[in-house]
């Protein structure tokens, strides 16, 4: 057995893992570990916790430190540095009027380098930008364009049940959301209702699917003709959280049934291949860097 360390490196970021190197650590606690870019400064959000040595992750790191005074007093400084350096961006974006818009910037922890995050409807050519920007913030710089998923998990906001947004919260990926889980929910195919603030079909959509999907396998369709103890019935509506279906017999009388009535409950479903134009998947940044 292997014991890890979930890190994020901001809130409702993804989750890394690491070797705690026997440190004792807890949820949120400070700390720093090494990244492709550097040491990074990082949280803790899942504790240490013991995993069989074969899910251990492939050239798994191990945490360097705590983090100490000075480590926050830099992240602080960071903080800092990145209000004047989005401030120069947007100016050297008007300036050079180019057709995108800057959502957030990230600086490396030892201030190497800094990324900007943008949206734009097409490819933009930025290398003016990118010398402007490196000749003014003396350090290397990084352009990645964005989708809009990503700029809703940026930004924050509420969303349509009041509550912050999932995505900005505790969502550590996208995962592929279509228009199909709604039907089988069966939710009103009406944009506004089923859209979250990034105009994409809400995340919360996949949380139930597969309960719902579970269901639908078990039991016969909407209209679909059944055979009961008292003969032929149409099914005519369900009600997946109490799992009962609603019949209507011939002679017009209406029925209510246990869903266990058309059999066992289905168990390891095939996995669901979502069908190409229904489907939306997760947008993909695309990395544009440039020195």
């Amino acid at each position: 057995m292997a014991v890890v360390v979930g890190i994020t490196f901001k809130r409702g970021g993804k989750i890394y893992f690491y070797d705690p190197d026997r440190l004792s650590l807890r949820v949120g606690d400070e700390v720093i570990v090494p990244t492709p870019r550097g040491a990074e400064f990082g949280v803790v959000a899942v504790p240490p916790r013991e995993i069989p040595d074969s899910g251990v992750p492939d050239g798994m790191k191990r945490v360097i430190r705590r983090a100490t005074d000075r480590d926050r007093q830099q992240k602080e400084r960071n903080a800092f540095r990145q209000d004047r350096a989005m401030r120069k961006c947007e100016e050297l974006i008007a300036k050079h009027k180019l057709p995108m818009r800057l959502v957030d910037i990230e600086y490396a922890f030892d201030g190497s380098s800094i990324t900007f995050y943008f949206t734009s409807e097409g490819r933009v050519d930025f290398r003016a930008l990118v010398r402007d920007l490196a000749s003014t913030l003396k350090t290397r710089i990084e352009l990645r364009q964005i989708g809009v998923r990503d700029e809703a998990k940026m930004i924050g906001g509420l969303g349509p049940c009041g509550r912050t947004l999932c995505c900005a919260t505790f969502l550590n990926q996208f995962h592929p959301i279509s228009i199909r889980m709604a039907k089988e929910q069966h939710l009103p195919l009406n944009p506004a209702k089923i859209s979250g603030i990034c105009g994409r079909l809400m995340c919360c959509l996949h949380y139930e699917h597969e309960t719902y999907r579970r269901f639908l396998h078990w039991v016969p369709g909407v209209g679909e003709e059944v055979e009961t103890e008292r003969g032929k019935a149409r099914v005519i509506a369900h009600d997946m959280l109490h799992e009962t279906v609603a019949l209507e017999l011939e002679d017009g009388e209406k029925i209510t049934v246990a869903a266990s009535y058309f059999g066992p409950e289905p168990q390891d479903l095939e996995p669901e291949v979502e069908e190409a134009e229904d489907e939306i998947m997760e947008d993909t940044d695309e990395e544009l860097a440039g020195e």
